[in-house]
């Protein structure tokens, strides 16, 4: 085929966007597709993928979300919403942006991964950023594409929660992007005025225009074209588009569904779908990771005072389990305002707040599969958590750490009501997870769907360049190339993927 591009890029999400003009700015010729609507300036956005108060998107049925589900445990299923639009889901999530910690890079280091070690990637962390409040610091970036700011504003709750971490003994974690000791401390988010930056305004609205980048929007890829073991292009619901070079950066699901869809997979997956083996690659759609999470419900006081901060996000509580393998694995994230009202139209009450527990360091893995070989039908997604005993064990922790901070002097007053588990489930261990069972969701924090590992690594998709075993010519970056998903939740670490990536295709 002739190519259109030096680089196709799939996916204008996250980590897509970071890489695409970071290639441009290098000289390539990059084209950037992707599935959803194109908004080529940030004022083109509509009002509530701007509105970093709202989670509208969310919903499933947008239009700017892909709608996915999961089997969270066996018959247990949920909602996976993933962004369907430039600057994926960095345009629908909350705008929490927090680093992965230096015992996540350790790890993957560790695992033969030694391009992604804290010292590797520092610098990378360092560009992506315009941090307001620590950029002239040691290891953190000024000038940078995304703006990180911190709550500024006062919110008599907020400040209530941090009084209770004190109580409970939590240290203070004023700068959780530092990779100090787990505290309670402001949540850093990519939020400039109340406006959710994604990734689409901070790296293709500035370079609108240029020769080297071209953004199609509106383009479905269906599978990778290869010839001869060699990716030459992508196939489109529009038809085939040529490149020297095949990026997949469609996100932790839709990676490695294009992956099998193009032949690259367990074969004997493939074959049972009618798909032509093109590589053996055991690990794609295996190895997934995420964070379970139940929500504690509580009901405040009539006359709560609500402050002048306006997002529903202000601190969140990192704490370490009592047997955890890295600091920090146990987080509870504290809701300023009615899910129903963060989440229009999701049914949530009008009142009632709610704490997300969550572990955040799984021993569990789950798995992704094709449905069909129609590039249209949505691949079956199974997160199989808490499939062993430390993992429910942790989050029982989680559980009784956030219940027990609605129990301090400093926030008793301001609660009502306690719809959660009450004192004799938490007691039991057992009630405690048959509850736990019941209110199981995910923070859609997807990784390691595709990942990277050395040779010899039987689970490994792609070595730590990120080139795709047995192709040439096609790589992976996202967050399914993460060994596990970090011990923080993944948007900064996926624009990290993007910008890392960039550089190691220099």
């Amino acid at each position: 085929m002739t190519p259109e591009a030096d680089v196709v890029v799939v996916g204008a999400g996250s980590s897509g966007c970071a890489l695409a003009a970071r290639l441009a700015d290098a000289g390539r010729s990059v084209l950037l597709l992707e599935a959803g609507a194109d908004h080529p300036r940030p004022a083109d956005f509509p009002p509530d993928l701007r509105d970093a108060a709202t989670l509208a998107a969310a919903v499933p049925g947008h239009p700017a979300n892909w709608s996915f589900t999961t089997e969270l445990t066996p018959g247990s299923r949920a909602p996976l919403p993933r962004g369907r639009v430039v600057g994926g889901s960095s345009t629908v999530n909350g705008g929490y942006f927090v680093r992965a910690t230096p015992a996540d890079h350790a790890g993957w280091a560790a695992a033969g991964n030694d391009l992604w070690s804290l010292d590797a990637t520092l610098p990378a962390w360092c560009r992506l950023e315009d941090d307001r409040e620590y950029g002239d610091r040691p290891g953190h970036g000024s000038g940078g594409p995304l703006p990180v700011t911190r709550p500024t504003g006062s919110s008599p709750l907020a400040d209530a929660l941090a009084a209770a971490a004190v109580e409970l003994g939590v240290p203070a974690e004023p700068d959780k992007n530092a990779g100090g000791p787990p505290g309670y401390g402001p949540v850093p988010l990519t939020v400039d005025g109340g406006v959710r930056v994604n990734t689409a305004m901070a790296y293709l609205s500035p370079r609108h225009g240029s020769p080297r980048l071209t953004v199609r929007g509106g383009v479905r890829v269906r599978r990778v074209l290869l010839e001869r073991g060699r990716a030459v292009g992508v196939d489109t619901d529009a038809g085939p588009v040529g490149a020297a070079e095949v990026v997949l950066a469609a996100g932790a699901v839709g990676s490695p569904q294009l992956l099998l869809l193009s032949g690259v997979g367990p074969a004997a997956d493939l074959r049972a779908h009618g798909i032509d083996v093109v590589a053996d690659v055991p690990g794609v759609g295996a190895g997934l990771s995420d964070h379970p999470l139940v929500y504690l419900p509580w009901v405040p006081v009539d006359d709560l005072p609500v402050g002048d901060w306006p997002l529903p996000l202000h601190g969140v509580l990192n704490a370490t389990s009592s047997d955890s393998p890295v600091p920090g694995d146990l987080e509870v994230l504290p809701w300023l305002q009615p899910w129903g009202r963060v989440v229009p139209g999701s049914g949530g009450d009008s009142r009632t707040l709610s704490l997300g527990a969550g572990l955040y360091r799984e021993e569990s893995r789950g798995r992704l599969s094709l449905t069909s070989a129609d590039p249209a039908a949505a691949p079956r997604v199974e997160h199989r958590y808490l499939a062993t005993a430390a993992d429910r064990r942790r989050l029982r922790e989680a559980v009784r750490l956030a219940d027990a901070l609605l129990r301090t002097r400093a926030v008793a007053p301001l609660v009502a009501a306690r719809p959660g588990p009450g004192e004799d489930v938490l007691a039991d261990d057992r009630a405690l997870d048959g509850w736990v069972a019941a209110a199981l969701t995910t923070a859609i924090h997807l990784a390691g769907s595709a990942r990277m590992g050395p040779d010899g690594d039987p689970g490994a998709v792609v070595d730590q360049h990120l080139r795709v075993r047995g192709v040439e010519g096609l790589r992976v970056a996202d967050t399914s190339v993460l060994p596990e998903v970090p011990t923080r939740g993944p948007a900064a670490t996926a624009v990290l993927v993007g910008e890392r990536a960039a550089e190691l295709m220099a």
